[in-house]
């Protein structure tokens, strides 16, 4: 009574016969249309971002200049013994492109953030 062994049974995947998810990161990193739409998207957004920063840029401190010569009274002003153009330009700058690239910083990373939150779990992370 010798029984012949069971044939061998190749086993490759247990989900072989579905079709797969197609995830958005899936999309972005297989460079495909969709893919490139979201990342457009997200370049865009980052772009109109950073143009609006620097035209707020542009009408605070860029504006002192054509202000000072505009009206010559703010130039020949003086505060504490010191011109005003020289306290506004050489002091109060600084303060306020902090101020813009803090604000900056903060909305470019809350844009990223929606980003990954749209992308979904597993786009870059660690498993």
């Amino acid at each position: 009574m010798t029984e012949s062994p069971l044939p061998r049974v190749r086993i490759t995947s247990p989900r072989t016969g579905r079709p797969r998810r197609t995830t958005v990161a899936s999309e972005i990193d297989a460079q495909t249309e969709v893919g490139e739409v979201y990342m457009r998207s997200l370049m865009r957004t980052q772009l109109r971002l950073a143009l609006g920063t620097v035209l707020l840029l542009v009408l605070t401190v860029g504006a002192w200049p054509v202000v000072f010569e505009v009206f010559p009274a703010v130039r020949r002003a003086h505060l504490a013994g010191l011109p005003l153009p020289w306290l506004l330009l050489g002091l109060l700058v600084y303060p306020v492109l902090l101020l813009l690239a803090w604000s900056y910083v903060r909305r470019a990373e809350r844009n990223e953030q929606s980003f990954h939150d749209l992308v979904g779990p597993g786009a870059g992370d660690e498993p």
